[in-house]
């Protein structure tokens, strides 16, 4: 039986929380929930595989298309207002398989990576949570999780929610994503496109893989008439007569 359930990203706070879970149940009760976007670097698709190897667990991964083909669905690029991609790559396919799940052994609790200190949102949202006590999925995502989970008996946990950065970081004690290293604050899709200019730019020109990530991107503008940069001076940075690659 599962007894925890821990959605990983491939980054820091998703494998704190694995391993504080593993720490806790041991692995034979705890269980991985890999979302794939088909957007990630292939480092982190490795540090997935390595902490399967590493932690002895299991880890599923599920899929619910590609952030090319929601791109090109709605015609635009994700923002910090349209996260289409996050609720249709990663919250609708964790619901789909917490549903299965639940029905097929009763209740098991979901241990979310999310801490105040990422944001003033986050700080503001959690304000009331507590580390140590379970929730309903609905109580934790509101409109995003429906009461049914709930009623399954699925409850929600945020083990990590007052730690901060360095505290993820001293427990992971230098196996965390290699991503990091290279100065990267925030992995999984590469680069996350809802996210800021700077880190767009710096993925793009970070290697080839991220080189071939600015060719699709560019691509895609050009398909759906709209720019991956949303501040003026990363349009200004990035402004060019015309997409000459736009033909590869």
């Amino acid at each position: 039986m599962v007894k925890v359930l821990v959605p990983i990203s491939g980054g820091k706070d998703s494998q704190a929380c694995l391993q504080l879970a593993i720490q806790v149940h041991g692995p034979d009760a705890v269980r991985g929930l890999f979302c794939d976007t088909q957007f990630e670097h292939p480092l982190t698709y490795e540090h997935v595989e390595w902490m399967r190897r590493h932690y002895g667990v299991q880890i599923d991964t599920v899929t619910g298309g590609s952030v090319i083909d929601k791109v090109r669905k709605y015609q635009r690029f994700p923002s910090g207002t349209a996260r289409f991609c996050t609720d249709e790559l990663k919250m609708r396919v964790t619901r789909d398989y917490l549903r299965t799940l639940a029905q097929e052994q009763g209740g098991v609790e979901v241990w979310y990576g999310m801490r105040s200190d990422e944001s003033t949102q986050r700080a503001t949202r959690y304000a009331t949570r507590l580390s140590e006590d379970l929730y309903e999925p609905h109580e934790v995502f509101p409109k995003k999780y429906p009461k049914l989970l709930g009623k399954l008996g699925v409850r929600f946990r945020l083990p990590i929610l007052d730690w901060s950065e360095r505290d993820v970081f001293a427990l992971l004690d230098g196996t965390e994503n290699p991503l990091y290293a290279a100065g990267f604050t925030r992995v999984g899709c590469f680069p996350c496109l809802a996210a800021g200019d700077a880190h767009k730019e710096k993925a793009f020109n970070y290697d080839a893989f991220g080189q071939r990530q600015h060719v699709i991107v560019q691509i895609l503008s050009a398909e759906t008439g709209k720019s991956v940069w949303t501040s003026k001076g990363g349009k200004a940075r990035n402004a060019s007569p015309g997409c000459a690659l736009c033909s590869m």
